[in-house]
């Protein structure tokens, strides 16, 4: 299952004649733009776009403009699709990571590189899945979802200010984002701190963590108010949550692991 059976590239191509294949098909579009034609459809893609092609379904690749990409023929991939279905990437690209690497494994020496390029289709499919699965959001609540995610660890990041940056209504932005994601850009913020301090406080490894530097380290200024909000969103102060989570992740001493002497 999920098995890379080939990696190749497209430079600067215009088409490619009619053909089909026994595995699956997955072709990134790193440049240019196209169409991919079916005997009953046609998909249109961009740089960005990720086209998933079942075996044994005939196709042709057409651009009047010209396309690179980089295709993978995978065995036995783990998704539940039938039809050929396009994908966009996310603005971090870490689709086109994976198959940039995948491709230069496989050409590296495949023999070699099995362990790595399981690893690497595991990935691959693995993040498809997660586009497959995610909701289609608007471009524009992409972007703001994904600026707060890389930057809530940074206490002096001013939401207020980055988005009077973006050439948008800022009302407009937050009804926005709310239609889409549910809560306000303030909000979708908080949440995403909160969440981090709490995979923190969950992972200490049974140490005592100092809950100020937890709150600065997940973009809290101040360690009382950060105390005040996560009481709120989880019945419980930071240190209580510590305590219960080492609690439900130690092992009665009945079912403790025994290791064998000639382990």
């Amino acid at each position: 299952m999920n098995e890379i059976i080939y990696a190749g590239k497209h430079l600067i191509t215009f088409s490619v004649s009619r053909h089909a294949h026994n595995s699956w098909e997955f072709i990134y579009c790193t440049g240019g733009s196209g169409r991919i034609i079916f005997d009953d459809n046609a998909i249109v893609y961009k740089a960005g776009d990720v086209v998933l092609i079942p075996p044994l379904v005939y196709h042709q690749n057409e651009s009047e403009t010209g396309f690179t990409n980089i295709h993978l023929n995978v065995r036995d991939p783990a998704l539940n699709l039938r039809r050929p279905t396009v994908i966009h990437d996310d603005g971090n690209h870490f689709i086109l990571d994976a198959f940039t690497a995948a491709f230069y494994y496989f050409g590296s020496n495949p023999g070699k590189q099995t362990l790595l390029l399981s690893a690497y289709a595991n990935l691959i499919v693995s993040l498809i899945s997660n586009c497959l699965s995610m909701p289609v959001r608007n471009p524009i609540v992409e972007e703001i979802a994904k600026n707060i995610i890389l930057s809530y660890p940074d206490e002096n990041f001013e939401l207020d200010q980055y988005l009077r940056t973006l050439p948008f209504n800022y009302d407009y932005l937050r009804k926005l984002f709310k239609s889409e994601a549910g809560v306000t850009p303030h909000q979708f913020l908080s949440d995403t701190r909160l969440q981090a301090a709490a995979e923190r406080l969950s992972f200490t490894e049974g140490r005592q963590v100092n809950i100020s530097e937890i709150a600065h380290l997940c973009g809290f200024r101040e360690p009382l108010y950060f105390s005040k909000i996560f009481r709120k969103k989880y019945g419980m102060s930071p240190s209580q949550y510590q305590r219960s989570q080492r609690e439900n992740a130690s092992v009665p001493d009945g079912e403790s692991l025994k290791i064998r002497p000639d382990a």
